[in-house]
Order: C-alpha cells, then sequence, then structure tokens
C-alpha cells in the first residue's frame, strides 16, 4: 500500500490556522471546516482531523486541564507550533495567504474582510488588508478559545463579542496577534476593559475600579457588581498570559 506523502509546511500551516479557529471540541473528521481544508489541501477528512489533534498536544492549556490530544505526533508540527510563538502577526498573515491560495482566490476573499473602503490599489491598500486579515483571525481564534461566550458573563451572541486585547493593539507590535493576549468580552464590559474601570487579575479574578463602583447606580449594578471577583470562564485554549494581565492592572486599571 503506498505511503501518504509527508505533510509539507505549507499544509502544516494551513492545518494550524484551523486549529486556532476551530473549537477543540469540534475537531473530528465530519465537522464542515475540516471537510473544506481536506478538499483544498488533497488530503483525507480523516488525515486532517488528526493532525489538529496533533496539534491540541502541544497546547498548554489543554495540558492544564489533562485535556490531550494525540499522543503522538511529528516533528512538524513542534516546528510550526514554534513559529506561530515566535511570530504570530507574521504567520497568522501568513496561513491567511496559504489558504487563499489553496483555494485559488484573493485573500480578502478567503477571509471575508470588508475592503470597499479601501483604495483599488497601492501599498495603503495592501497594508490595510493585512490589518484587517489578522484581525479577523485573532477575532476568531479568541472566539473559539472561549466558545463563543463571554468571560465575564457567559452572554454568547455572536454580534454582542469582542475579542479584547489585554495589552491594547498600539502598545505592543509583538503581542498584538497572540491569542494568549485576548478576551473573549461582550462590548458592555470590553469598552469597561479596554478603559480601566474593570480588570482581570493574573489569577483570573475580575476586579472592579472604586471609580466604577462609585458610579454604579442600583438601575446598573447588576452588570458588574454580581461579578466582583469571581474568576472568569478560562478558554479551552490559549490561556491568557499572566504578564499580560498584570501589565493591564499595572498600567489600565484605574485603581
Amino acid at each position: 500500500m503506498p505511503r501518504n506523502p509527508d505533510w509539507t509546511r505549507e499544509e502544516l500551516i494551513v492545518a494550524f490556522n484551523l486549529y486556532c479557529i476551530l473549537t477543540f471540541t469540534r475537531i473530528n473528521a465530519s465537522n464542515k471546516a475540516v471537510k473544506e481544508l481536506a478538499e483544498i489541501i488533497g488530503r483525507s477528512n480523516n488525515a486532517v482531523a488528526i493532525k489538529l489533534a496533533n496539534f491540541a498536544r502541544l497546547d498548554p492549556a489543554l495540558q492544564a486541564r489533562n485535556v490531550a490530544g494525540m499522543s503522538h505526533g511529528g516533528h512538524g508540527e513542534e516546528l510550526i507550533w514554534e513559529e506561530f510563538n515566535s511570530d504570530w502577526d507574521k504567520l497568522s498573515y501568513e496561513s491567511e495567504l496559504l489558504k487563499a491560495n489553496f483555494k485559488g482566490v484573493r485573500i480578502e476573499e478567503s477571509a471575508q474582510i470588508e475592503t470597499n473602503d479601501l483604495p483599488k490599489i497601492g501599498k495603503e491598500r495592501e497594508a490595510l488588508i493585512k490589518i484587517r486579515v489578522n484581525q479577523s483571525f485573532f477575532r476568531k481564534s479568541i472566539l473559539a478559545s472561549y466558545n463563543q461566550s463571554c468571560c465575564i458573563t457567559g452572554i454568547n451572541v455572536s454580534g454582542l463579542l469582542v475579542a479584547s486585547h489585554i495589552i491594547p493593539w498600539a502598545e505592543n507590535a509583538k503581542e498584538r496577534m497572540n491569542p494568549q493576549n485576548g478576551l473573549c468580552l461582550n462590548a458592555l464590559h470590553d469598552k469597561a476593559y479596554d478603559t480601566g474601570l474593570i480588570t482581570i487579575t493574573p489569577d483570573y479574578r475580575i476586579k472592579l475600579s472604586e471609580l466604577l463602583k462609585s458610579q454604579i447606580s442600583k438601575n446598573n449594578s447588576e452588570f458588574f457588581l454580581p461579578f466582583d471577583n469571581k474568576i472568569i470562564t478560562l478558554p479551552g485554549r490559549f490561556l491568557p498570559h499572566r504578564e499580560f494581565l498584570e501589565y493591564h492592572v499595572n498600567n489600565i486599571f484605574i485603581k
């Protein structure tokens, strides 16, 4: 029986892209996204599902919960894992570009981003497309990690959810695409987090600022007070980095 060809770097990168944006419990050969990837790279559905499970074995967040993927895998997955974790910004875009190439379409079509308001041609258009592609990937990876639910309230209405940066986008270019620098929040608590009215401590507890407490009335206390000092719902993957959380506590939170 002929041996299946080894996975190429390009195939591994697009497989890891799917690993990031697919909820862990949905990794199986019958999943629609798994089937679609299998078709464009010319692999079987089962081969793609196994490769995603191979990536899962490397995930510290899953290891911390004693959830295992496949018990073994190839060195290739380890190299791609390391590549992404050393430069999320570069590899996120590269993975989306490769996926578009496998599909035979433009990256903006593959990533389903809005481009009507962009310049028609030129370097500015290319730069803005890259930003939007990466932002879309970051959102998908964060929402998938938190099972499409706000980590504070449990709200699971997609249109109300935000992939919130712990260290703001503009303040750390190296970590802006790192999913460990993200939280899934609803729009209200995202705004409160972004402005420092609430924070999440390195032990994953929600903390309200004294300023916020002083401004809360009986009419809106239910949106904040019940969550004070509670532990957030932790993600299935990509646990928030404790150093990033500490940065928010020390530099953004209004004490």
